[in-house]
């Protein structure tokens, strides 16, 4: 059941590539493909679909999880800061999670227009109808976000098993034509025609690596269902299907099929191919959702990691913790979508600029399992370069092939990159110079309490918990809560909550509780990155744990940093620094976050120089 699951959710993209990856292969030719062209071809396909995601993905990367959780974030956690903090690491990682935002721009655009594109072959009359009939499909899929997937989510696997079966008959249909197609498994067909077609074969590799846009997600979705329905989805079902496919389309095309349009079309027979063209954009559909979720995903992990301002999560169902709607990047998502489809207006274009956020992605992943193999798994450095150095080779033939495209639409996943790595960037800098400004401030406790003592600071009944990010002394915004209102509760809680760089935290190392003074408690909660916090919880399990404080009247002081400029000119750039309050300003509340009730909050407003 987790494997059919997995292939409505995992699998979508890398299963609708066949709609136009062989077509754009032949389309890079300067002149009619022959059959040795067509073969070679295709045994560059079948090559590159056995080497990247059977070997490189599922024999090796789903090797190396993160407490469960795969993807480049995750594998970037656990060698970047779970052991310890390598910035070179960390910023490979985050670049590669930046090139996926372009990925999942991309996807929904290039699939339903190729599954659309079909009506060209069925109703010609039809084809000036393709692009707005993308945008409103496009349209629809993203207004759907906010209510969840859940419901339509269960017939997500089945459509898509429907989709894999249909796909390989077609496949046996086209291989009847010309059996002898499968001389393809010879890698010699491939090599052959990559090397004696000059500069105009290298070009090709862009084009072949079309065939494994999607591989990633088998890494990235590992903690969803686990390596093995992952790996049972893959070997029984999805990779026959697409070997089948692609034998099929290159066995008509050597029939004498001709070239100019969808070949994966041409595979169907006339009268079903309306519901074939229904199915296929069904198909693509499900698997647009599927990069948007895994957007909304990886998201999420960037903002517990400390990467991404807080934004506004919405828990869409509670069947599963990956139901999940982040509004703005759902809106920017489609803005972009939308842009490209219309801009670019047909697959073809829009193949130009597919391949290279992907290639970058899986060069970046290639590096760092070089690194896993070499402290996790504690193999030799001629075992692991040897395997490794296979990898970067292949990926980097790829990534140079895909180079060669970035003025037909390259940069648009470049620039998207480049714009989430920077807003990423700026922020971690931003968070991380006001962590050092509040720490220059900080009071020990006891001379706090002293402080309060001579004063004559009056202790009123209640409980104070004062959410902090300083690790020891006296939170910051409690000495501002001490100053203006000239009193202090009977029972105080200094909160901190960590989110470490694993998915999930077990119960039994949740919390660390310590009274450092008489009623006075210092609370040191710990979460996964794919964890949401909810304070109000951990005080009721502190107070299992002896925190003698009444929960039921509790009030919640956080602090509201309103960012500025250091006078004396030694803090970040001005431009950061705006950037950085920007960003700050329309970060999701804190008390949104942490899932504290509205009625008890009181926000201390200051302001922080950096």
């Amino acid at each position: 059941m987790l494997a059919l699951s997995a292939l409505g959710v995992v699998f979508g993209d890398i299963g609708t590539s066949p709609l136009y990856t062989f077509k754009t292969i032949l389309g890079t030719a300067e002149k009619a493909p022959d059959a040795a062209a067509v073969l070679g071809a295709l045994s560059l396909v079948l090559w590159t679909l056995f080497i990247i995601t059977s070997v490189k993905y599922v024999l090796f990367a789903m090797r190396v999880d993160n407490d469960g959780e795969g993807g480049i974030l995750a594998l970037m956690a656990l060698l970047g800061v779970k052991k310890q903090h390598r910035p070179t690491i960390i910023a490979v990682g985050l670049f590669g999670a930046a090139l996926i935002y372009g990925d999942g721009a991309i996807t929904p655009a290039i699939s339903v227009l190729s599954a659309l594109e079909g009506v060209n072959m069925a109703t010609p009359a039809l084809q000036p109808y393709v692009v707005p009939a993308a945008v409103l499909i496009l349209l629809a899929l993203f207004a759907i976000q906010s209510r969840g997937t859940a419901t339509i989510g269960h017939l997500f696997g089945p459509v898509m098993l429907t989709w894999f079966v249909v796909m390989a008959v077609m496949g046996i249909f086209g291989i009847a034509k010309h059996p002898a197609v499968f001389a393809a498994l010879n890698p010699v067909y491939g090599l052959s025609y990559l090397f004696s077609g000059g500069f105009t074969g290298f070009l090709v590799l862009g084009a072949v690596f079309l065939c494994v846009t999607g591989a990633e997600a088998l890494y990235a979705d590992m903690g969803h269902f686990g390596a093995g329905p992952i790996k049972l989805a893959w070997f029984a079902i999805v990779f026959p299907s697409l070997i089948i496919n692609y034998a099929g389309q290159a066995a008509l095309v050597i029939d004498g099929a001709p070239t100019d349009g969808n070949i994966f079309f041409r595979l169907c027979p006339d009268a079903l191919l309306l519901p074939l063209i229904v199915l296929a954009t069904i198909a693509t559909i499900i698997a647009s959702q599927s990069i948007i979720t895994g957007a909304f995903s990886m998201t999420r992990q960037a903002i517990q990691l400390g990467w991404l301002p807080r934004l506004q999560i919405k828990q869409t169902s509670s069947e599963g913790y990956g139901q999940i709607y982040v509004g703005a990047v759902n809106w920017l998502l489609m803005i972009v979508t939308l842009g490209l489809t219309v801009g670019f207006g047909k697959s073809d274009n829009l193949a130009s600029a597919y391949g290279i956020a992907v290639s970058l992605t899986m060069l970046m992943t290639s590096a760092l399992l070089f690194i896993a193999m070499r402290e996790i798994w504690q193999w030799s450095l001629l075992a692991a370069g040897a395997v490794a150095g296979f990898f970067l080779i292949i990926d980097g033939a790829f990534f140079l092939a895909n180079l060669t495209k970035i003025a037909e639409g390259g940069y648009v996943p470049l620039i998207l990159a480049v714009s989430v790595y920077g807003i990423m960037w700026i922020w971690h800098r931003g968070a991380a110079a006001v962590g050092e400004r509040m720490r220059e401030a900080l009071i020990p406790v006891p001379e706090f309490l002293a402080r309060l003592a001579e004063k004559k600071i009056p202790r009123v009944p209640g409980t104070a918990v004062f959410l902090t990010r300083t690790e020891r002394d006296t939170p910051p915004v409690m000495g501002w809560h001490v100053k203006h209102n000239r009193a202090l509760h009977e029972h105080v809680v200094v909160l901190r909550a960590e989110v470490l760089s694993v998915p999930w935290v077990s119960s039994a190392n949740r919390i660390n509780l310590a009274e450092v003074a008489p009623n006075f408690w210092r609370l040191h909660a710990r979460y996964g990155f794919m964890e949401r916090p909810h304070i109000p919880d951990l005080l009721i399990r502190g107070k299992a744990l002896g925190c003698t404080v009444d929960v039921s009247d509790v009030t919640y002081y956080v602090g509201h940093e309103t960012v500025i400029a250091r006078e004396d000119g030694k803090g970040l750039p001005a431009w950061q620094e705006r950037l950085f309050a920007l960003m700050e300003r329309n970060a999701q509340h804190v008390s949104d976050f942490f899932s504290l009730p509205n009625d008890q909050v009181v926000e201390i407003g200051r302001q922080i120089a950096i």
